[in-house]
């Protein structure tokens, strides 16, 4: 508990939620770093090492890096699907940042490295069905992943691989699938779709405007991992001596993004008129979490159900929402 522990990307989203289950967890050395000033941190901890630096500078990975034992990189330039294709070029130069802290993590004889991959890295051929049944973790190969975001973390995917098998680096890599819950983006053009459409709700039922856009036609499905379900399968994969290859860290249950409008409407009690904005970014037609591995190596899987997940989330969006009104 009172080894140092690095948490890169601390500012944002999963970050902040990380930060608060080590500090939960009784852990005493934690610096966080994030490249935001801190007004803009979604969580902030007074108890630890906050951290305003550019991780894509080399000066500052090691800097950050100087006495850590293990090393959490959560840091990355990304959003939902609007921003990420809309972005590719900033999405790609976010591999400096991973490049950065292994070469430091190296230096400093960091002894856990855990890299925070996604869902992005699988070939856009296997996705093409909405009635997929689940991406297994061979299916990156042979690469087509997500053009800019994608292919920047398929590629540190690799820079990690290579690092443990050259430099003997521990390193941990999980395919995170869709993460959402309290304390993240809801607007702005970063937020993905769990917040996007829960604010949407919202703000038809506060305006009375009794619409809601969807991007694409609504069928394309995905799954989405609710944020506690994320930092416990961080928190086993890191620490397993049996997860030595990148693996999914989602949820297996699929829905499309119009029964997941659906959900919503039932939390928030009213019914929209739905508008279709063909021309969207609405990534790929179908993307499903395959769990056998994880279930296998592990024992468990992310299994907090979607309604569940979404009435915490509504709930959090909606106060943040009408604060001071």
């Amino acid at each position: 508990m009172k080894n140092k522990i690095l948490v890169a990307g601390a500012g944002g989203f999963i970050g902040g939620h990380l930060v608060a289950e080590l500090i939960r967890k009784g852990h005493t050395d934690i610096r966080a770093v994030d490249i935001k000033p801190f007004g803009d941190w979604y969580q902030k901890f007074p108890q630890v090492e906050n951290l305003q630096l550019d991780l894509q500078l080399k000066d500052a990975c090691e800097k950050s890096a100087r006495g850590a034992h293990t090393i959490y990189n959560l840091a990355a330039d990304m959003g939902g699907m609007g921003f990420i294709e809309n972005n590719k070029a900033l999405c790609m130069l976010s591999v400096l940042i991973n490049t950065h802290l292994l070469m430091a993590a190296r230096a400093a004889g960091v002894q856990r490295f855990f890299y925070a991959s996604s869902a992005c890295v699988y070939a856009g051929d296997k996705q093409t069905d909405p009635n997929i049944t689940g991406l297994r973790e061979a299916d990156a190969y042979p690469a087509m992943p997500e053009d800019g975001y994608g292919w920047e973390k398929l590629f540190s995917e690799r820079m990690c691989r290579h690092f443990t098998e050259d430099f003997k680096l521990t390193t941990r890599i999980a395919r995170f699938h869709n993460v959402y819950g309290p304390n993240g983006t809801y607007d702005g053009g970063r937020e993905k779709a769990p917040a996007a459409v829960c604010r949407k709700v919202i703000e038809a039922k506060l305006t009375g405007n009794h619409e809601i856009e969807i991007w694409g036609d609504g069928h394309q499905t995905r799954s989405f991992m609710y944020i506690d379900d994320c930092i416990k399968g961080i928190d086993l994969i890191l620490h397993s001596d049996k997860v030595t290859f990148p693996i999914n860290l989602g949820s297996s249950e699929k829905v499309s993004i119009n029964q997941l409008v659906d959900i919503v409407e039932d939390i928030a009690g009213i019914k929209l008129k739905r508008r279709y904005k063909l021309d969207a970014p609405k990534g790929v037609n179908g993307r499903n979490s395959e769990n056998s591995l994880i279930k296998k190596t592990l024992g468990w899987e992310p299994d907090l159900p979607l309604r569940k997940g979404m009435e915490k989330t509504y709930a959090w969006i909606l106060a943040e929402m009408t604060k001071g009104k």
